[in-house]
């Protein structure tokens, strides 16, 4: 466990085990969080002997990002990670292609659990392993971002089927790779994730 986690999820995002590994980094994050908040407020009342002061503002106002560490805590423990079979298959069959796994995107009303997600140039294919994922819904909240970050042509397919998922994996490690493109799309979908 690295103890910069549990402040930023940038290096991790899109990781095998991600989802599973970051509900962990979530409750130690909150629990300290909380901590801090409830010894601000009494160490406030010790010393000044009433409510009253300033470190009880303080200390409630720690609880703001305590609280906010405790509801996406709550997202990650209703959120569903890949498989090790999909992992190892998706791990073997993926070549040079780039792949991310565990991806949890957000919306104001929904969450969407996708397995895994390989990017090449302007392709995006990924593989379900939920089955009360909205597959329409997650094409417009995708389609959505990808038209605020300029990106107008990507090609998103998300599969329930994992060996279509293999097959098209296969198909785009085929394809010709265009460096940058693969890294901003990627930029993109990781700006959105959980």
């Amino acid at each position: 466990m690295g103890i910069m986690r549990l402040f930023s999820t940038e290096k991790a995002i899109g990781t095998r085990h991600y989802v599973k590994t970051q509900r962990v980094y979530e409750v130690i994050r909150t629990v300290l969080y909380f901590g801090i908040s409830f010894s601000l407020v009494i160490a406030g009342y010790i010393q000044t002997g009433t409510k009253a002061n300033l470190l009880t503002i303080v200390g409630v106002l720690g609880c703001l990002p305590a609280s906010k560490s405790a509801a996406t805590g709550v997202l990650y423990f209703m959120a569903r990670g890949c498989s090790d079979e999909t992992c190892e298959l998706a791990e073997k069959n993926r070549k040079d292609v780039r792949t991310m796994y565990d991806c949890v995107f957000t919306t104001y009303k929904k969450l969407f659990s996708v397995s895994c997600l390989s990017v090449r140039n302007n392709v995006v294919c990924g593989y379900a392993e939920d089955p009360k994922l909205n597959i329409q819904e997650f094409y417009n909240h995708i389609g959505a971002v990808m038209r605020l970050d300029g990106l107008r042509e990507v090609t998103v397919k998300i599969f329930t089927d994992r060996e279509k998922y293999l097959e098209r994996l296969g198909q785009m490690a085929e394809l010709p790779i265009d460096e940058d493109r693969t890294l901003l799309v990627t930029a993109t979908l990781k700006s959105v994730m959980l």
